[in-house]
């Protein structure tokens, strides 16, 4: 809804709902035109359609995972690049600080720390 603030809480049914949805909806437009799956020819029985009907379905939704995670990748390095630390990044995708840090290694930087201070030198 437009102008409503974002919360931390994590999606609810509604929206787990809607996603499951649009991803069926893609994983279906994804296997369109896919008539041929890698491996030995089968014959036309109802086991080898299922099968074959089952992995493409397969591959369209590992795209699917696969492009979810590189956008969460670019989101990350917005909100980093926007002054967020691990710590909310993690938040944002239910994780802990460190396993933000493990997903996304070296995404902030200590690019502005300050200068150590000079240590005073004995005479």
């Amino acid at each position: 809804m437009p102008g409503t603030a974002p919360t931390d809480r994590p999606p609810g049914r509604e929206t787990a709902a809607l996603v499951t949805q649009v991803v069926e909806e893609l994983a279906r437009q994804l296997q369109r035109g896919q008539d041929a799956v890698p491996g030995p020819t089968e014959s036309r029985d109802i086991r080898g359609e299922a099968r074959k009907r089952a992995l493409v379905r397969l591959r369209a939704l590992a795209r699917v995972r696969q492009t979810v995670r590189d956008l969460e990748d670019q989101a990350a390095q917005a909100a980093a690049e926007s002054g967020a630390g691990y710590p909310e990044i993690g938040r944002a995708v239910s994780m802990s600080r460190q396993g933000a840090r493990r997903r996304w290694p070296g995404l902030i930087t200590n690019t502005h720390r300050p200068a150590p201070h000079p240590t005073p030198r004995s005479s």
